[in-house]
């Protein structure tokens, strides 16, 4: 009893530093210099070239849009030409050599063409499509940036957590030497906390690898170095699922989602392939107009010199295909089945986001759930903990005892830190697959990171 009592202040001080050590691993230091989700969104959609090559491309569907309404519209030219003419003719007066020019500007203006009206209700779809490539790809990037963030963030915790459990394992295994050294413990108690602090190490080089990749990620999706995100506060109260319901978040996913608008405006334009298709057996009707200002010799004797000519025609001209080898009933074939392809397309892909709306729903409430438990768990961890470290004191407990229990309790720390990114992520990859995603989503984020 005397080492006993010898031995406790050792154990209080090991309580008040295992105390101090989780309050640093829940809290964490907050970096000088952090940035919020916000700030690191708005640098990764400045430089992240996957979304800058999607953006592009939208710019270039712009334009492709803009040139289906060239059919609709008036077109005007303007030819010139000149020509030297040698002539040598059996007749000797004939002979000679003489120039020649004209200038000529043309125009029309389609009246009737059925195909060309299709091909520009085709652009304005083609256009709608372009909008919901772009809104994918932003959405994409803030998945993706939210990930990278949290990787971050997780693996700073799992840092942390790694090195509170060195620290407590140390102080064990300094307990343990003086026990033994008194004679109130055995050698296997000095070796199992040894070989519990040589397995930290090794844990603490893999965490300290992990976050300088994690680290090195985040840094080349903004473009920076030393990119610092600001941590969760602890403890924080998770945003609730509203609206509580999934087949609500599916009826919103089947009007807003990006992939079903291409989809169903990609079966509104093979309709209109079709339309065009059919046309090709159509009369066209389009005004023409003309005005030509030509110089050449005269071709009357009477008229000696150059002769200038100025005409100008206008008109309407017709054209009516009457056979073309079958090659517009073979076109109408082909487009009728790639309408039924596109439709089959739709389909699949409202099956497919109405799946991955479900399962994202299920996914956050689940996590909830698991956070709701962890937290319990924590709790407990710590009460089995300083029961281990009591028992220990009074001789009930053994050192193996302590070491399990500290692990326990800073792998369910860690555990936690994760299920509550998870849910964060969740959450916005249900909005994600809800169609409803937007950068506006990530200040409800914002306002639980530490100041």
């Amino acid at each position: 009893m005397s080492a006993l009592r010898a031995n406790r202040p050792l154990y209080r001080q090991f309580h008040v530093r295992m105390a101090a050590v989780a309050a640093v691993a829940a809290c964490m230091v907050l970096p000088a210099q952090a940035q919020s989700l916000v700030e690191i969104y708005e640098a990764a959609r400045a430089y992240d070239a996957t979304y800058l090559s999607a953006r592009s491309q939208y710019e270039a569907n712009l334009a492709r849009a803009e040139q289906a309404k060239a059919g609709l519209l008036p077109q005007a030219g303007v030819s010139a030409g000149a020509n030297w003419n040698d002539r040598n003719s059996s007749v000797n007066a004939l002979d000679g050599s003489f120039n020649s020019q004209n200038v000529t500007l043309s125009a029309s203006q389609p009246l009737y063409r059925p195909a060309n009206r299709a091909a520009s209700e085709q652009g304005e779809l083609a256009l709608e499509v372009a909008k919901a490539q772009l809104q994918a790809a932003e959405q994409e990037l803030i998945v993706r940036t939210t990930q990278a963030y949290f990787d971050v963030l997780a693996a700073q915790d799992t840092m942390t957590f790694v090195q509170a459990q060195k620290a407590a394992v140390a102080e064990q295994l300094a307990a343990a030497k003086r026990n033994f050294e008194v004679g109130t413990s055995t050698v296997t108690d000095s070796r199992e906390a040894q070989a519990r602090y040589d397995l930290v190490q090794a844990q603490e080089i893999a965490a300290e690898n992990d976050l300088r990749v994690k680290k090195l990620a985040l840094d080349q999706l903004v473009g920076r170095s030393g990119v610092s995100p600001k941590p969760l506060m602890v403890p924080v109260a998770l945003p609730a699922l509203s609206p509580a319901d999934p087949e609500a978040w599916v009826r919103e996913a089947e009007q807003r989602h990006p992939t079903i608008q291409q989809a169903a405006k990609g079966l509104d334009i093979a309709r209109l392939e079709t339309a065009k298709a059919e046309a090709g057996h159509k009369p066209t009707l389009d005004l023409v107009g003309q005005y030509q200002v030509a110089r050449a010799p005269s071709s009357s004797a009477n008229i000696p010199g150059y002769v200038r000519n100025n005409t100008g025609t206008i008109g309407l001209q017709f054209n009516l295909p009457l056979f073309a080898g079958y090659a517009i009933q073979n076109r109408v074939k082909e487009t009728v089945a790639l309408e039924e392809k596109a439709r089959t397309d739709l389909e699949a892909a409202r099956r497919g986001v109405t799946q991955a709306t479900r399962s994202a729903y299920f996914g956050v409430l689940s996590g909830q759930g698991q956070v709701k438990a962890l937290e319990a768990a924590e709790a407990s961890s710590q009460s089995a903990l300083e029961a281990n470290q009591l028992g220990y004191q009074v001789g009930v407990r053994i050192n193996i005892d302590v070491l399990n229990a500290q692990s326990q309790l800073f792998q369910t720390k860690r555990d936690l830190a994760q299920a509550r990114y998870n849910v964060l992520l969740g959450g916005l990859r249900l909005r994600q697959a809800s169609g409803q995603l937007a950068p506006d989503d990530l200040r409800p984020i914002d306002a639980m990171l530490a100041r």
